[in-house]
């Protein structure tokens, strides 16, 4: 028995059209769409012969019992971000649905090892700010004082969220003993860049997640006049930032294959007759190799006192997200590698 992609896709489909309008998918963690969505997940699971529940974090497991407790998870994610994507998140899990069919089907229900699908909660963390919480959560890595703060536009508190949909905020790490047998991971994901399609290729095995250096960035300076105020008497906090937005890029570059974006950019008072007082901008930066990214950090914050002190200017940094770079098994990515020669003909890392 083949795999039916056609079937996955127009599943993908039905959901885009259950779930989406004419912006995009809106299904987001913790709301009603995204309830209806895990319905309509479930109805397609309720076919195979797989024990599904959803644990203290709020994620949901289909499990197909093997001859081995040894476990091989496939992941991915429901939830999306306002107006989203089709495929983000939930091609993983359609995907992953379709394989569970195909070995329950080729090992008449008992394959070799344990299979389990999992839909990670809250991976996009649209709604409060914070993503992968349920992942995060089920590995031990949330931070549970700060998710504890999170709070939506609306006001509504994290907590309380996961309480309407039937989670207690306080169990969420008891969700870790889901991965007691976890031997491997394997997660199909739509390529969120160029690369693959610069190369005319389908498909690429990936060889790591990157370590994140998310921080927020003020430039504090002086308001003046625009009209009476002389160009070389200026505190102007945007300057400094402005010069930033040049540096970042040289710094990417040296780097070999690290990035870095500044994402958003406000200033005070934020009229027109006014020098800019002060400037907040935020620099995300990711690399592979952790040594790589600390130094393009470093960089970035030498700049920032750089251009600050050429501008009369003062600078601060806060944190706002870090992660450390996360490589694959080698043999995983080089059986994805495998499977994909054989699938295309050519691969790519």
């Amino acid at each position: 028995m083949l795999l039916n992609p056609k079937r996955t896709v127009a599943e993908l489909k039905e959901l885009r059209a259950l779930t989406g309008d004419d912006n995009g998918a809106q299904r987001v963690a913790f709301t009603p769409m995204w309830v209806k969505t895990r319905a309509w997940l479930k109805e397609k699971l309720a076919a195979l012969p797989v024990e599904t529940h959803v644990d203290a974090a709020g994620n949901l497991w289909s499990t197909l019992r093997g001859e081995s407790e040894k476990c091989l998870l496939i992941g991915g994610h429901m939830d999306s971000v306002p107006n989203g994507g089709w495929l983000d998140g939930c091609l993983n899990v359609m995907a992953g649905v379709e394989i569970l069919r195909r070995i329950n089907a080729q090992y008449n229900g008992k394959p070799p090892v344990t299979v389990r699908l999992v839909d990670w909660a809250d991976e996009e963390g649209a709604r409060f700010g914070k993503s992968l919480f349920g992942s995060s959560a089920c590995s031990g890595n949330l931070d549970m004082n700060e998710a504890r703060g999170l709070v939506d536009k609306q006001g509504i508190k994290l907590p309380d969220a996961l309480k309407n949909v039937g989670i207690d905020f306080e169990r969420v790490k008891d969700s870790g003993k889901e991965l007691k047998n976890a031997a491997a991971y394997l997660e199909l994901h739509i390529e969120q860049g160029p690369v693959l399609l610069d190369l005319d290729l389908p498909l690429g095995a990936v060889l790591g997640t990157f370590g994140v250096e998310r921080h927020a960035i003020t430039f504090h300076g002086q308001a003046a006049h625009s009209g009476s105020t002389p160009m070389n008497r200026r505190k102007d906090a945007f300057l400094a930032a402005a010069k930033m937005s040049q540096e970042i890029y040289k710094i990417a570059e040296r780097s070999g294959n690290g990035v870095c974006t500044i994402g958003s950019c406000t200033t005070k008072p934020g009229i027109v007759t006014s020098v800019v007082e002060e400037c907040r901008i935020t620099l995300d930066q990711r690399h592979l190799d952790g040594p790589a990214l600390a130094k393009m950090f470093q960089e970035a914050k030498a700049a920032s006192e750089k251009f600050a002190k050429e501008g009369n200017v003062k600078v601060s940094w806060e944190r706002l997200w870090q992660i450390d770079p996360r490589p694959f098994n080698d043999e995983l990515i080089a059986l994805c590698d495998e499977s994909i020669r054989e699938t295309c003909g050519q691969s790519h890392r």
